[in-house]
């Protein structure tokens, strides 16, 4: 069983709800993009009513009933508002004629484009689309193609559509969606759905950059872009429009991704349109590209490497899987509208379909959370879906720090700082995987999706709904498999805060330096060659100077790492920084001084490395060189230099990973700092940053500057001891290492 980390021992209070100011945010993203938030433009959003409040007017605490206890999901019967709820599940079916399914389909199979964009109705006023009226003229002709899809094998399908599916880069995947269609299952329908739109927004993507270089980010862009107008004609685009990508069509794409949609709220016809559509905008296609001989390039997959950082919680068996189909029938936090999704996630997962699990359950996630986030922070009505004048709730909101109206958000109070790490790791963080951005916007290859990450979405969900069960399911919470799953969440810390990632460069970089002996070292009998390679009396007293100030630093560090003989090789070691990198520093809702001195350090961090690397790279060279006799004279004195070079090298740069681990483990201090000292602080670490830029240049092969290395690092060694005599480090404003 996995131990908790150590707590950092200067801040005993950090959690959720501790730290002084809040993350930077990314830029807010407008309705039609996923982690974005409808409002209208220049007004303001309804707040919240209130602030959730316990007994005594203080807010809840964790696992306490009124922080623990949500709104009967029994209760809930749709997610959608009413004006949503009409446009989705009855405007498009209030006109009760038969559509001819000739009148859009060719006799060789091909869509007829003006019969299906004549259904496009725009406003009198200033010409743009008029969605309710669309949608209502449209209706029929989804149906029409729904029943034609229905007519067809997929035998038939298939050799009729496969080959205009090409131009996604995803053939499968539309054909899967044509399987769904004729299951009549409406989760599969939505899952296809979901799946579609991320394929086509990927696609049309491909498309875009046929015209430009950049790729607007949210879909709403996309398809309002003359780009994709220029290839496919402005009114094909706003057929799309009606469907996806506006906040004022059906929205189809941002409803279920955010989690709002129950399956059976998602007519199929629409499906199947966005189906047909997508086959016709593969034969417009061809003909641009025929046209104007170009030829489409398909960007490339992300690829999710180390996949062991993602490990937070144990593979998951089938004793694990089959309790968490009984506590998703009990649990509050499952909406039971949309215990269909969870059923089908758990069932994808055991089927080894792990994109789909994926798909399926983040947004179930983002509803039970939504469901959370309304009871606890007392604001019921944003459980719903809002019309595109209005705010709608979604991650961005939930994981804030604070509400619109500047109340605190109480949701990270009751899920309680490791799982917060864990949704902003997971979702958020720039460095990490971004599962639900990437996967929305079809930057993932679905067919080769890892179980890795799969097994720690489901595992996070299970020990959510763990939390959020009736006492009366205490026997499932208690039981031999989950304990051990509990245990996992509860000591999850962030692996892609930048204070996480700077604790991985530091550690990786000591290891690096660790291999500099392999080659640094000559025998005895052909060192004697190499003159003026021991007793060099500059590299002897800059290690002296090192050992000075290593004996300055040993009240800040653990006891047992102390020592007073030969501090340069007891104290600088890559247990040292192991011990002092498990710290637990806390990293939600970082203040922008954390981060911009992590930001400084990380560089220092970055440039240490690339000198270790280069190190390694020239002077392994050389030294197969020297025993295979192979150097010239000039290259024999370099030789000379570089190994003279080493001796004070390696522990000045582990003394400044010493430092950068020191000051990070101490890095909340620096609020503590008044303006000036702040400044003055900063412009010591770029100091230190400039030093080891400029060590990089002289490290690197071509120009090989190693007397000039030994001067430079006189320098800054001066200037570290003058900082450290004077006291101005985060790690002196504290108190020391018990």
């Amino acid at each position: 069983m996995r131990n908790c980390p150590r707590p950092d021992p200067n801040f005993p209070g950090c959690g959720a709800a501790a730290a002084s100011a809040q993350l930077p945010r990314r830029p807010r993203l407008h309705a039609e993009g996923l982690l974005g938030r409808r409002t209208a433009p220049g007004t303001r959003p309804r707040p919240a009513e209130s602030s959730a409040q316990g007994a005594g007017g203080h807010p809840p605490q964790p696992g306490s009933p009124s922080g623990r206890e949500m709104a009967l999901p029994d209760s809930v019967t749709t997610c959608l508002s009413q004006p949503v709820h009409y446009m989705i599940c009855k405007l498009g079916f209030e006109e009760k004629d038969t559509y001819d399914i000739d009148n859009i389909l060719s006799g060789n199979g091909e869509v007829c484009w003006p019969a299906v964009t004549e259904h496009v109705c725009y406003l009198e006023s200033d010409q743009s689309v008029d969605y309710i009226k669309s949608i209502r003229s449209l209706g029929p002709v989804c149906e029409s193609v729904n029943l034609y899809f229905k007519s067809l094998t997929k035998e038939q399908f298939g050799i009729q559509y496969a080959s205009w599916f090409h131009w996604t880069n995803c053939t499968e995947i539309f054909l899967e969606v044509f399987d769904a269609l004729q299951s009549a299952q409406a989760t599969e329908v939505a899952l296809g759905l979901m799946k579609l739109t991320s394929c086509l927004e990927r696609a049309l993507g491909d498309v875009y950059l046929l015209k430009s270089n950049d790729c607007p980010f949210l879909l709403r862009d996309l398809l309002a872009s003359e780009q994709l107008a220029d290839v496919f004609g402005q009114a094909v685009m706003d057929v799309l429009r009606v469907f996806i990508g506006s906040p004022h069509g059906l929205n189809l794409r941002n409803v279920l991704w955010h989690g709002f949609a129950s399956p059976q709220e998602i007519p199929a016809k629409y499906c199947a349109i966005l189906l047909f559509l997508t086959a016709g905008l593969g034969q417009l296609l061809q003909t641009y590209l025929l046209q104007t001989k170009s030829v489409l390039v398909h960007r490339p997959y992300v690829i999710f490497i180390c996949l062991e950082e993602l490990d937070a919680f144990p593979d998951l068996n089938s004793e694990i899987l089959s309790i968490a189909e009984e506590l998703i029938k009990l649990s509050s936090f499952v909406l039971k509208i949309m215990l269909p999704f969870w059923i089908a996630a758990l069932t994808a997962f055991k089927q080894s379909r792990y994109a789909d699990s994926v798909i399926l359950l983040l947004p179930q996630l983002e509803a039970g959370l939504r469901l959370l986030f309304t009871t606890t922070n007392k604001c019921p009505n944003r459980l719903l879906t809002a019309e595109s004048s209005a705010l709608y709730t979604t991650f961005d909101e939930m994981l804030a720090k604070h509400l619109d109206d500047e109340e605190v958000n109480q949701l990270p109070v009751v899920l309680e700082e490791p799982a917060m790490d864990f949704l902003w790791d997971f979702l958020n963080h720039q460095e990490g995987p971004r599962i639900r951005d990437r996967l929305s916007h079809g930057e993932i290859n679905l067919e080769t999706f890892p179980r890795e990450i799969a097994n720690q979405i489901v595992g996070f969900a299970v020990t959510i709904l763990c939390r959020f069960s009736d006492e009366a399911m205490f026997s499932l919470k208690e039981h031999v498999v989950i304990k051990p799953l509990m245990n996992y969440a509860s000591c999850y810390q962030s692996r892609f805060h930048p204070i996480s990632q700077l604790k991985k460069q530091v550690l990786e970089c000591m290891k690096s330096i660790h291999l500099w002996p392999e080659f640094a070292i000559v025998p005895e009998e052909q060192g004697q060659e190499i003159k003026g390679l021991e007793g060099n009396a500059e590299a002897n007293a800059l290690i002296l100077m090192i050992s000075e100030i290593i004996s300055q630093l040993q009240h800040y560090m653990p006891q047992n790492c102390c020592s007073s003989d030969d501090p340069i090789n007891n104290v600088l070691t890559e247990r040292l920084l192991v011990e002092l990198c498990d710290t637990r520093i806390c990293t939600l809702y970082s203040p922008r001084a954390v981060l911009e001195v992590v930001v400084v350090l990380r560089k220092i961090s970055a440039q240490c490395h690339q000198v270790s690397q280069q190190v390694i790279a020239g002077a392994g060279l050389r030294h197969t060189q020297w025993l295979n006799k192979t150097l010239r004279s000039r290259q024999r004195h370099n030789y000379r230099r570089m190994l003279n070079s080493i001796k004070f090298l390696s522990p000045v740069l582990r003394l400044i990973l010493l430092l950068i681990t020191l000051e990070l483990v101490n890095v909340h201090s620096v609020c503590k700092k008044n303006p000036f000292d702040y400044q003055q602080y900063l412009k010591f670490l770029k100091s230190v940053l400039q030093y080891t830029e400029n060590l990089v240049t002289y490290t690197s092969p071509d120009k090989n500057k190693w007397d000039e290395t030994m001067e430079l690092t006189k320098k800054t060694l001066i200037k570290i001891k003058k900082i450290s005599d004077r006291k101005l480090m985060l790690m002196h404003l504290v108190m020391k290492w018990a």
